[in-house]
């Protein structure tokens, strides 16, 4: 396996607020990894910083060999990295079948792109039944099918899922996360930020648990289920 993304010894700061404390952090090509912790413990701001929405203030972020923090958000895009913001972030005025098309708007082959559509809709069968529709009518879950699969068309090389579950119906969580271990087994590399822990360490192949800005346990993904501290901190048992 070849490592994909490591950040080494990262910083970063709010204003006078130290968010990020020095983590160090590895995703190798294939797998899932997911990030854990409550609110506020700095999950999401690891993900922008990755991605180019936020500046570290020290350390580096190797994506594919080369280091890529500091550089603009669409530069790193255009490197093989796609996010799904937090709160999902779709163009409510646009069709779902528009909003994935923007996804795929780096990407020349159409062949690649039709095929890659009609997973996407083989995957989510609702997005199919509302192709046509405005994607601001879809429901929250819908919504996030739409977020997830949009960032799939781009065909990125590391896809960043930000606590895809949130504000989602229970009946819809379970179908995406089985689509999140679908798009892993077709050869992309996830990131998943996520506060349901027992979901994510469910399909990950491994976890970090992020506390206050720092990594206070990381491990396989079974040894961070069955640790005591872990399952009463995150799993409520």
């Amino acid at each position: 396996m070849s490592t994909i993304l490591e950040i080494k010894d990262l910083n970063v700061h709010y204003g006078a607020i130290h968010a990020i404390h020095g983590i160090n952090l590895k995703v190798e090509e294939g797998e899932i990894v997911t990030l854990i912790g409550s609110n506020g413990a700095g999950k999401t701001t690891t993900l922008h910083t990755i991605s180019g929405l936020l500046k570290p203030t020290s350390g580096e972020i190797v994506f594919k060999g080369q280091p890529i923090q500091g550089l603009p958000a669409h530069k790193i895009v255009a490197q093989g990295l796609a996010q799904t913001p937090e709160g999902r972030m779709v163009f409510p005025d646009l069709t779902v079948g528009e909003n994935l098309e923007m996804g795929a708007f780096l990407r020349n082959n159409k062949a690649e792109i039709a095929a890659d559509l009609k997973k996407m809709f083989t995957l989510f069968p609702r997005l199919e039944e509302r192709r046509k529709q405005h994607a601001g009518t879809l429901s929250g879950g819908e919504q996030q099918m739409l977020a997830i699969a949009r960032a799939y068309m781009a065909k990125p090389k590391l896809l960043l899922l930000d606590e895809p579950s949130l504000g989602i119906a229970p009946i819809l969580v379970q179908a995406i996360f089985d689509a999140i271990v679908e798009i892993n087994r077709s050869g992309m590399t996830v990131l998943l930020v996520e506060q349901n822990a027992y979901a994510a360490l469910k399909i990950a192949h491994r976890g970090y648990v992020l506390t206050t800005g720092e990594i206070a346990m990381q491990g396989p993904s079974a040894e961070l289920i069955s640790n005591e501290e872990i399952r009463k901190a995150y799993l409520g048992h």
